[in-house]
């Protein structure tokens, strides 16, 4: 088995936070949102990894190499960032197993992969959205697809694809993606992976579905703090720390200085950071920020950040410095 992990996007939804660093490396529930899904693929003894990484995608090597040593990592650039198919398309040259796992990278999962690595069809991860216009969806008929539709703007099924893709036949896959890229076929002007798969089926590959019931998207500020509160829900952390009180659940990396804090429910305050004088719930604290004498919810706070003052919902990126005079008692 061999996982393909696209992660070139720039994440833009998620500025200012992507300017300085890659969408799947934003903390989220304690680590990276990559972490997450590369311990998911490791529970299952998936080793072969490919990523298709792009902008600032050193930072990507780098953090893979550092943390999953024991994973044979294959690294592709999508120079151009002309779809979802283009970039599965650039992976093949890594293709090095019949049967492939296709994680999109800005995704957490919550699903018994098991069952779907072990099943006799290629099949995709499908969940019932109410209106899925801005996903691909499945059309099925007897339980097997027979029709994927990209971002329908007219209902054809309430099954959405999330981002989840078993390929058994990854040979045909590679044949169909180059006949998509050869052929110029697009969809909403970017080469889609839908329309290669929708080409397999077409060819005769069987495909089906499976439920994706936990699914959570990394994509924007909002989503990203849910995410945060789904994963804390499900392991946090336990310190005791003096002069502190924390309302679970909540991550509170070790090496982090707290003082005089209210902390929780909901909040991931990641290595290095000094917190002083504050009350925090529903929030995500990067890497070595300062904060202090603030009152706080629902807010990221980036990497090597200073906030100081008497702030109630903040968005700011790394290396940013905001002071407000006021001293808030705690």
């Amino acid at each position: 088995m061999q996982a393909v992990i696209p992660i070139a996007g720039f994440g833009k939804r998620l500025k200012p936070h992507t300017h300085s660093l890659p969408k799947v490396l934003l903390n989220v529930g304690g680590k990276p949102i990559i972490g997450h899904i590369l311990d998911k693929l490791l529970e299952e003894k998936i080793y072969d990894t490919t990523f298709i990484i792009g902008y600032m995608g050193e930072m990507i090597v780098d953090y893979v190499k550092d943390n999953y040593p024991d994973i044979n990592a294959s690294y592709v650039e999508q120079k151009e960032l002309l779809g979802l198919g283009h970039a599965i398309y650039t992976a093949i040259p890594t293709f090095n197993n019949d049967e492939l796992f296709i994680v999109l990278g800005d995704t957490i999962f919550d699903v018994d992969l098991k069952h779907v690595l072990n099943a006799e069809y290629s099949s995709l991860g499908v969940k019932e959205i109410d209106d899925p216009k801005r996903f691909g969806v499945a059309v099925l008929e007897n339980d097997k697809v027979v029709k994927l539709v990209e971002k329908p703007q007219t209902p054809v099924s309430k099954l959405a694809l999330v981002g989840l893709y078993y390929v058994k036949n990854s040979k045909l896959l590679a044949k169909c993606l180059n006949e998509i890229i050869e052929k110029e076929i697009k969809t909403k002007n970017e080469y889609q992976l839908t329309d290669a798969l929708q080409l397999m089926i077409e060819k005769g590959e069987v495909v089906t579905t499976f439920p994706v019931h936990g699914w959570y998207d990394c994509g924007k500020p909002e989503t990203l703090l849910a995410t945060n509160k789904y994963l804390l829900s499900v392991e946090s952390t336990n310190r005791k720390i003096e002069s502190v009180v924390i309302n679970p659940p909540v991550y509170i990396a070790e090496s982090a200085l707290l003082k005089n804090c209210v902390v929780g429910p909901y909040t991931t305050i990641a290595e290095n950071c000094k917190i002083e004088n504050a009350v925090i719930r529903n929030s995500i604290i990067n890497a070595n920020a300062v904060v202090e004498n603030i009152v706080m919810e629902d807010s990221l706070i980036g990497g090597h950040a200073i906030l100081k003052g008497d702030m109630k919902n903040v968005n700011i990126g790394d290396s940013s410095e905001i002071n407000y005079s006021h001293k808030l008692e705690v």
